[in-house]
């Protein structure tokens, strides 16, 4: 008989929330009683969850008693204070934030790359950034079969990872240039940062704030979290991430160089055709290729544009598109819930 678990949902007005209550129901997880917890701001707000009406709470240290399962997506410092309170009352925490992603007792979990190190866990478990999950979970199928050496990887990121104003603000920029008016940027690229800049018919080379060595955090994080999923510290990774005027769905262009003899395109293009979760659009001939546009609200990671360098033989280029919201949060946050229930490490 299947065990139904108490989950308390913190972050559930966020769009991440959102979506994580969305597929908690259209998956169908086990679950026996739902909380759902937010700021104080925003408790009191009613939300529906499988036709029955739920009162969003503020949340609190003694919120997770009795909880068995805590979905965290409420900004960084949130989790910082509330995630060990969580774990101490019994529940295993799967953090959505960067607060834990690089600490070494705590895994970082893409199911599809390494489910397995989920036994190591102390409570807290850890969802990837949103850009690095649809690259490692593309990558891992390749790597398993001619190992993989160099990864430089190029994102188009869309504003919904910068939150709801930064939407509010590409769709006010657009209408303001197209009516002549001008424009007063305030959110993007870093709503805290010293400048701003426009979005809207824009590219800016910016996400997250820069760091000693040139690279904006965005950049190290899929550079340092990328070898922590693959376990190996001695894999060549470099990034440069941009955000694009486009509202959902995250883009890459991703450099690989493999390991092994005797890959080609086309066994590529078979290997990752054949592995969960990846939906191959391969196909110049009739212009068929992944698109931000295509991607919304759809679970798997699309890859094409599939080609071998011209220079170096065991060096291959694609096109990595996924829908930024889902498996790039709260979709790989439920499938690391359910990896917990098939490895029996959900009591």
């Amino acid at each position: 008989m299947t065990k139904n678990y108490n989950v308390a949902v913190l972050g559930a007005t966020g769009a991440v929330g959102e979506q994580m209550l969305n597929t908690l129901d259209r998956l169908d997880f086990p679950i026996a009683s739902l909380k759902l917890l937010s700021s104080k701001r925003s408790a009191g707000k009613k939300i529906t969850f499988k036709g029955e009406e739920l009162t969003v709470e503020e949340a609190k240290p003694e919120s997770f008693e009795g909880i068995d399962l805590a979905l965290f997506s409420a900004g960084g410092s949130v989790s910082k204070a509330l995630a060990s309170e969580a774990v101490k009352r019994g529940a295993i925490v799967v953090d959505n934030t960067s607060a834990f992603r690089m600490d070494k007792d705590v895994p970082l979990i893409v199911p599809e790359v390494n489910e397995h190190a989920l036994k190591e866990h102390n409570g807290i478990i850890a969802n990837p950034n949103c850009s690095t999950i649809q690259m490692v979970a593309a990558l891992a199928p390749v790597r398993e079969r001619f190992g993989l050496n160099k990864l430089i990887v190029s994102t188009y990121q869309a504003v919904s990872g910068a939150g709801s104003e930064a939407i509010d603000e590409m769709y006010d920029q657009s209408r303001q240039i197209l009516d002549g008016q001008e424009i007063d940027p305030q959110v993007l690229p870093v709503s805290g940062d010293k400048k701003h800049y426009q979005i809207a018919f824009n590219a800016v080379p910016q996400i997250d704030v820069f760091t000693d060595n040139g690279f904006t955090f965005e950049e190290m994080k899929m550079i340092n979290e990328t070898k922590k999923i693959m376990e190996d510290e001695n894999m060549s990774v470099a990034a440069t991430c941009v955000r694009l005027p486009v509202e959902t769905g995250h883009s890459e262009s991703v450099y690989i160089e493999v390991e092994k003899e005797g890959l080609d395109a086309d066994k590529l293009r078979r290997i990752l055709a054949d592995a969960p979760g990846i939906t191959l659009q391969d196909d110049p001939s009739q212009q068929l290729y992944p698109l931000a546009s295509d991607s919304k609200g759809k679970d798997d990671i699309f890859v094409g544009r599939i080609r071998q360098d011209l220079d170096e033989k065991n060096g291959f280029h694609m096109w990595i598109v996924a829908d930024n919201l889902l498996k790039g949060a709260a979709l790989n946050s439920v499938q690391i819930a359910f990896s917990l229930v098939k490895l029996g490490l959900l009591k």
